[in-house]
């Protein structure tokens, strides 16, 4: 039996509380956490791999899988293998233990060479990471997938500004996206991000034009080494 250990120098807890749980995992190439991690990994997540023809997303999904099947077994108290996965309508994963569904949420973002794991109890979460990127048409971009104050604020900066007000925006959306588990078929331009968090403020609480009824609370987790972002669903007891 493979046990999940916090100590791997590829898994570092970033936050743990009674809700959500988020860890960073280090997605630079190294032969041993890589094997780590294949050591997690089920007969249908190895054949994944193998389809991959670089090496980068294979690395990037197997340090990320395993990451969160060590998070899931300990959450859940189940070993490595009674833990599976199926996926929504829309392509979003969920866990099974034993084959049953389980009531836990989680989600999974990455871009190399950073990746982030959140996962909650009862209610819908969506993470997002970023690694910055400055040559982009960001204007261009954001025409599309903005709504009109936003655009406002990426037209008024310029240079690396611009860079990274795009990406703070850019992983703020994609969390809630990811969060709804919708993916291409929510259109990015049909809500805005609340002023206060895109005029600084680290953590916001949000309602979607399209899903009145609920409330959500968007935080920016970013550092100077990445930009990202996690979106979680407020429960009402």
């Amino acid at each position: 039996m493979v046990f999940c250990n916090f100590d791997y120098p590829w898994i570092r807890l970033i936050r743990r509380t009674d809700k959500i749980t988020i860890v960073y995992v280090d997605l630079t190439p190294g032969e041993l956490h890589e094997q780590h991690a294949i050591d997690w990994l089920d007969e249908s997540e190895l054949k994944r791999i193998q389809r991959y023809r670089i090496s980068r997303p294979q690395r990037e999904f197997a340090l990320c899988r395993a990451a969160l099947r060590c998070m899931l077994c300990e959450q859940l108290g189940c070993e490595n293998d009674q833990l599976s996965f199926a996926a929504e309508n829309y392509g979003k994963p969920y866990a099974l233990v034993n084959r049953k569904p389980v009531s836990i949420s989680f989600n999974v973002s990455h871009s190399d060479p950073h990746g982030l794991v959140a996962i909650t109890h009862g209610m819908r979460v969506g993470i997002d990471v970023e690694t910055t990127k400055y040559e982009r048409d960001f204007d261009g971009i954001a025409s599309v997938v903005f709504g009109p104050n936003e655009r406002v604020d990426i037209a008024s900066v310029s240079g690396i500004e611009k860079a990274h007000l795009f990406l703070r925006f850019w992983t703020l959306k994609e969390a809630v996206v990811k969060a709804l588990g919708t993916g291409l078929a929510t259109d990015l331009t049909e809500f805005e991000i609340s002023p206060d968090i895109r005029h600084g403020a680290r953590r916001s609480v949000i309602q979607l034009p399209m899903i009145s009824d609920t409330w959500w609370v968007l935080e920016d987790l970013s550092t100077p080494d990445y930009t990202a972002a996690i979106a979680s669903e407020i429960i009402h007891p």
